[in-house]
């Protein structure tokens, strides 16, 4: 992975939200995060609003205000007479208008467009989804990423949609999406959501991103047999939980919550990937039945020692910028074995900081196999 400076998707800091509208466009198809500061995928968080200085573990978690629902004065009207879309061809599959201030989809007549698969209206002031039925048997992707939308009502007839994107709005629960069962890809990044619920039968869902709201349990997703991708940062969450029947689940990312320890996670024998930054974790016990895992990203967790990575032999990237690594001779014990091993971060802890002028020599020695230390290649001899 490369590193690269904060950028987002979805699951974004509202202070980022300029640099987080770069990241979750559908250009993005590698959405991995990029660094430890960063974030998932889609959503990178504002470097200002995370330490890299693991937190005390024995220190109690105070809950962050709830954010005023106020949302100032009300959204500049677009004129009822503009056609936005005038010099759109009528055959045209994919209608995109960001950032147009539109606040009536009615206004915009997409009746015209019979052929219409993909309706993009990013960053604009909706607060209702308003889309003509007729376009339901064509349909298969809709954005409305950035908007107004508090309640989602109004996609009844759209069965046929694979894609949708919710994120940056001011969605609370999570409603009447249950009866799209050709959904593969959720997004709720940045909303209000406390509860997953509601989300029973969605068997073809591939990924869901519920980065950024006000999750505090992991539930509702028992259903969601197919899901592969699953992304929690920026939560409230004390424990992975309920993710035992998720058998084909291949990241989950969990940045950024209030984990204590890694639970929960013996029955994803395909998990390749573990985003578990910016925690509370001491140690890495619980992740002896996770053999297939080939990332794991534990920066910014308080871990004195690097115990319980024995039998993960195809661990590939192994990031542990910023906690409390001490010994080098632990880390060759623990992670020489490991012949996949190609990228290593330890930046920021006792092991570089006491001789930097050092650190990087050492870790060459102790794990000869690495291609990458941090964010350098190694020079090869």
């Amino acid at each position: 992975m490369t590193e690269q400076s904060s950028a987002p998707h979805s699951e974004r800091d509202p202070a980022a939200t300029t640099d987080a509208h770069e990241s979750h466009d559908h250009e993005t198809e590698n959405h991995r995060p990029r660094d430890s500061k960063g974030w998932d995928g889609k959503l990178r968080l504002d470097k200002m609003t995370l330490t890299d200085e693991p937190r005390d573990p024995h220190v109690e978690v105070v809950s962050d205000p709830e954010v005023s629902d106020d949302e100032g004065p009300p959204p500049e009207q677009l004129p009822a007479d503009e056609d936005l879309l005038d010099d759109t061809p009528e055959d045209e599959e994919d209608i995109e208008l960001v950032h147009c201030k539109i606040s009536d989809m009615a206004s915009l007549r997409l009746e015209r467009f019979k052929q219409m698969k993909r309706l993009c209206l990013r960053q604009n002031r909706i607060e209702g989804i308003s889309i003509p039925a007729d376009a339901a048997s064509t349909l298969t992707e809709i954005d409305l990423y950035d908007n107004l939308i508090a309640h989602i009502k109004g996609l009844d007839a759209f069965t046929e949609l694979t894609s949708l994107d919710l994120s940056f709005n001011k969605i609370k629960h999570i409603k009447r999406l249950n009866h799209l069962t050709k959904l593969k890809d959720l997004y709720f990044v940045q909303n209000k959501i406390s509860t997953i619920e509601n989300l029973e039968g969605m068997s073809n869902l591939r990924q869901i991103e519920l980065g950024a709201n006000r999750v505090r349990e992991i539930e509702g997703l028992e259903t969601l047999t197919g899901l592969e991708e699953l992304w929690l940062g920026k939560n409230k969450i004390t424990e992975i939980k309920g993710l035992n029947t998720l058998c084909n689940l291949k990241i989950l990312s969990i940045q950024s919550n209030r984990l204590r320890s890694i639970t929960g996670l013996e029955k994803l024998v395909n998990l390749e990937e573990l985003h578990i930054s910016h925690n509370l974790l001491t140690h890495l016990s619980g992740l002896e039945h996770n053999t297939n895992l080939n990332v794991i990203d534990i920066s910014a967790n308080p871990i004195e020692h690097l115990t319980g990575l024995n039998g993960l032999t195809h661990l590939t990237e192994f990031w542990a910028s910023n906690c409390k690594l001490s010994d080098f001779n632990e880390v060759e014990r623990e992670l020489r074995d490991k012949a996949e091993l190609e990228t290593v971060y330890f930046e920021g802890n006792p092991l570089q900081r006491s001789q930097p002028a050092l650190y990087r020599n050492k870790v060459r020695l102790a794990l000869p196999q690495v291609v990458q230390i941090d964010a350098t290649f190694v020079k090869q001899v």
